[in-house]
């Protein structure tokens, strides 16, 4: 499907700095908070951002690849019982949603089991995983299309109800080999740089994981794909969700929080499909995955937090958002050097 996103219209941009340069604090002195209230002002094309019914959406999926011994340290079934943990209000990322005010939902992209019913729970389940990227594309076309269809569906229930914040998160044994991969094909970033523990790999798990990968991207040989093209050879339903939900919050002109390393390889396929999505998402953390950091810098972005995070579930972008809502915080409510009588510096 394609997706219109308007570039980001920069003619409010001097009113937002001066309003941000006004405010009682030496020049830059709020640092990244700062570009981020300018960001949140663009985005919304308002001197005064508000942010409204925000929700995180983690989307869970499977990886064909996962049954190759090497590509995780857990078993594939780990993606079902952990999303089940989400729906029992028992995982770290329900604890920081409820500590930041985020709604949680849970999206099945492509789980290899049949989940409960539950509230939180969207089924949007495209096939009960992927196939083996090893041997064969994991996603077709038309599967790739009808989850970028699904997860847009999505985002415009959540902007109907009045939703203009989406936060990303995922869950699914094996999907940072698979981002890895993406990552690799469309930024020629060596893929030993690329490949990191995972699930919590040794060294030696690290080097055979690497091993497979390598095998696998000689195997399909791409030379220059585009971003849909990465999203079926390598990618997983729900990155490929991933990458769907952020074009779709952007079209809608939705502020998008990206969480770590996976949640950044789908948005990366994303920018490859409309590069103006870019302009609409924040970057919550730095992840101690090893190609995270590589990712941001290609991507010339930087993370809010540097935690060592490397748990997914949109753990990240949790974290981050009480920034979000600091960011919005100073810049409609913190005094101007005027209003409150203050000297400038001379």
């Amino acid at each position: 499907m394609n997706f219109t996103i308007a570039p980001l219209d920069e003619t409010l941009r001097p009113l937002i700095q001066a309003k941000i340069d006004a405010k009682t604090k030496p020049l830059g002195a709020l640092g990244q908070l700062e570009s981020l209230a300018l960001q949140m002002c663009l985005v919304q094309q308002r001197l005064d951002p508000q942010i409204n019914a925000p929700h995180l959406v983690v989307f869970a999926g499977d990886h064909g690849a996962a049954a190759q011994p090497g590509i995780s340290a857990y078993p594939q079934s780990v993606t079902a019982q952990m999303v089940e943990n989400f729906l029992q209000g028992g995982a770290a990322i329900n604890g920081f949603c409820d500590e930041a005010g985020l709604t949680l939902k849970v999206v099945d992209a492509g789980v290899k089991a049949q989940l409960p019913a539950h509230s939180n729970l969207i089924d949007l389940k495209i096939a009960e995983g992927t196939q083996n990227y090893c041997l064969t594309p994991a996603i077709s076309g038309a599967q790739l299309q009808i989850a970028f269809v699904r997860a847009d569906n999505l985002v415009a229930q959540l902007a109907e109800a009045g939703c203009n914040l989406i936060a990303l998160g995922e869950m699914g044994i094996g999907n940072t080999a698979s981002s890895a991969l993406i990552a690799q094909v469309l930024t020629g970033i060596a893929l030993e740089d690329l490949v990191g523990p995972g699930t919590g790999l040794d060294a030696q798990g690290v080097a055979n994981k690497t091993a497979l990968l390598r095998a696998a991207l000689e195997h399909h040989a791409l030379s220059a794909p585009s971003g849909e093209t990465a999203l079926e050879v390598f990618g997983g339903f729900e990155i490929a969700m991933l990458a769907g939900a952020c074009l779709g919050a952007a079209s809608r002109g939705m502020l998008v929080l990206v969480d770590g390393f996976i949640a950044t390889a789908a948005v990366l396929a994303a920018a490859k499909i409309n590069s103006n999505a870019l302009a609409y998402c924040v970057f919550c953390h730095t992840s101690s995955e090893p190609g995270h950091r590589l990712l941001l810098d290609h991507l010339q972005v930087k993370g809010l937090l540097d935690l060592g995070l490397r748990l997914g579930e949109g753990s990240g972008a949790a974290l981050a958002f009480p920034l979000v809502k600091a960011a919005a915080r100073f810049i409609n409510s913190m005094a101007s050097f005027e209003s409150a009588g203050v000297s400038r510096a001379i």
